[in-house]
């Protein structure tokens, strides 16, 4: 059986965009029903609000909404995947980034200044990342792995991470598994700046 949801979406993909007076006349469903629908698909991220228009007269602006890029999808992976298997040189990728990202320039920077500002571009980049002091010096701890659709099939990206870190911090970097177990998604690596 198709849920309400499952038709507003399915008029979406076929129209693009359309207001929520427009889906519940196509649908033959009444307007709050579906504005209801509408506003759990949004926040749920499998819609977006393109457009505000003003209708002629009286009454509240009406919304466009059409589906998110989430929900549209992409073929990254499959372009990543088909550059990824060609041989290139992971450490120089992650310099050109590092370099691109404006992930250097802390040298001059105290090591708590330069860690700071480090994880603030990473945070900008999805990495939800952190530092923290240890004993044996500082450790960088991503929260989430932001090519984690293809992180299983290529490893190797890490390389690419650890040689970003080196080049923004001007100091060796050590790849460490967690102790805990990785949830899909979640960087199972730690970094110990050297």
């Amino acid at each position: 059986m198709i849920t309400a949801r499952q038709k507003v979406l399915a008029h979406l993909k076929k129209t693009r965009a359309a207001s929520a007076r427009e889906i519940a006349r196509a649908l033959k469903m009444s307007a709050p029903n579906v504005r209801h629908h509408l506003g759990i698909l949004t926040s749920d991220g499998r819609l977006e609000v393109t457009s505000v228009h003003q209708r002629g007269g009286r009454g509240r602006p009406e919304k466009m909404y059409s589906l998110s890029q989430s929900a549209l999808g992409d073929n990254l992976s499959v372009l990543a995947d088909a550059l990824l298997n060609v041989k290139v040189n992971m450490e120089s990728i992650g310099e050109s980034i590092a370099r691109s990202q404006g992930l250097v320039g802390f040298a001059n920077q105290p090591m708590p200044k330069r860690l700071s500002l480090l994880v603030d571009k990473l945070n900008e980049m999805h990495y939800q990342s952190r530092w923290e002091a240890a004993a044996e010096g500082p450790r960088i701890i991503f929260g989430r792995c932001p090519f984690a659709k293809i992180i299983e099939n290529h490893p190797e990206l890490c390389k690419m991470d650890s040689a970003m870190l080196e080049i923004s911090l001007g100091r060796p970097i050590a790849q460490f598994t967690k102790s805990e177990s990785s949830a899909r998604g979640l960087c199972p690596f730690v970094f110990r700046v050297g």
